[in-house]
């Protein structure tokens, strides 16, 4: 396993083991979970939102590392009931070393998924029969996160330990071709206690104009104009937070207007103003996530998709912290914290309807899932937690 650059990401995520891994039956010859329909958008009314509700079981996810004790064999396949939010375990695709974070096309034929390693890659996997396509280096060391551009056609990654970003280009079936862009984060220098960049997310805005680049090793959010002819990335502008800051994760209001930011060195977060004609995104004041005085570290921001409220993710505090969305998108005030029912929930997702939040503990081996109560915001706990291993992340369907 990795070493030196990158350790940090692996600190923060000591396993204890656990008896997760058996949550998953092993076997690849299990049946393919039932595709999902795309999503509708959002309605603003319960009603609308209950009719909306599939019935049967949805495919769920599940990203893991596989190269730590406890780990998982590849990428978790499971089913949930979008009605309860329990969760039934399918079986694995293997061949997919450290699948640490997982996005899908948005056609849903493709899944895509970071291999978290050294010599990092992206890999890409066709959903209708598991079949892994293959995969192709970013051309840094571990990849983190990853995304797919609107349009579908091309995948965008982030290098965790060499704080870059890569884009390949994504063929008719789905396929990944060779790497068409990689851009090092060089300036400004590392904030402090880092030995240098870390990209750690990589988003398309809203509009689709350009691509924001999240780097907690620099303390700053980069914007870059992608080329869709061409796949290449052009920087147009940089955002920085206080030194030692250290941003992870990045999530748009609805509204394209503004952007919510988790940082998670120093355990707060910030209303972001974004400009869509210049791609500038403007740092507002650290605020706090309702965690206190011990150690924690925010992991991941989400808003729903009607703009009214935000959750995040508290790893340490292991908790949820909701806030309601004002003022049209900027402003956030902090209601409270619900704990996970687990250890280091490193990563949340929606259910496509929104009625749905999982939660991916990496410590615990387990997902949780909430309710969302539409009216209010309120989270409320599903009967049962998901034994998986190392549960990094979760993406329902």
């Amino acid at each position: 396993m990795s070493s030196g650059g990158w350790s940090r990401r692996r600190f923060v995520g000591a396993l204890t083991g656990g008896a997760a891994a058996a949550a998953l039956p092993s076997c690849d010859n299990a049946p393919a979970p039932p595709s999902a329909p795309a999503a509708t958008p959002e309605a603003g009314t319960s009603p609308s939102r209950e009719a909306r509700r599939p019935s049967g079981p949805r495919p769920l996810h599940l990203g893991t590392y596989t190269s730590v004790e406890g780990g998982g064999k590849g990428i978790g396949l499971a089913t949930y009931d979008a009605a309860t939010g329990e969760i039934t375990g399918v079986g694995t695709i293997g061949g997919v070393g450290d699948p640490s974070y997982l996005a899908v096309h948005p056609d849903r034929g493709t899944l895509y998924a970071v291999d978290e390693r050294d010599d990092g890659a992206v890999t890409a996997v066709r959903l209708s029969d598991r079949k892994v396509l293959g995969s192709r280096s970013t051309g840094g060391a571990a990849p983190c996160h990853l995304s797919v551009h609107p349009g579908g056609r091309w995948l965008l990654s982030a290098n965790y330990g060499s704080g870059s970003v890569a884009v390949h280009p994504i063929d008719a079936s789905g396929a990944l071709g060779e790497r068409t862009a990689l851009v090092r984060h060089s300036t400004p220098p590392p904030g402090p206690g880092q030995e240098g960049p870390h990209a750690h997310q990589v988003v398309t805005s809203p509009d689709g104009g350009h691509v924001l680049a999240v780097d907690l090793g620099t303390d700053t959010v980069y914007t870059y104009r992608l080329d869709e002819k061409t796949g290449k990335l052009a920087e147009v502008a940089q955002a920085h937070t206080r030194p030692g800051t250290g941003p992870r994760h990045l999530t748009f209001h609805p509204g394209g207007r503004y952007a919510y930011l988790a940082n998670e060195v120093d355990n707060t977060v910030a209303v972001c103003s974004y400009d869509k004609a210049s791609g500038r995104l403007t740092v507002g004041e650290a605020q706090s996530t309702g965690t206190g005085s011990g150690t924690n570290y925010p992991a991941q921001i989400l808003v729903t998709s009607d703009g009214r409220y935000a959750y995040l993710a508290n790893r340490g505090h292991n908790s949820i912290t909701r806030y309601a969305v004002e003022a049209d998108g900027s402003r956030l005030r902090l209601l409270d914290t619900v704990p996970v029912g687990g250890d280091f929930p490193r990563q949340i997702a929606f259910s496509p309807e929104g009625t749905l939040l999982f939660v991916a503990n990496q410590k615990s081996s387990t997902v949780t899932v909430f309710h969302v109560n539409e009216a209010n915001g309120e989270l409320r706990h599903t009967e049962e937690s998901f034994p998986s291993p190392v549960a990094v992340c979760a993406l329902p369907l």
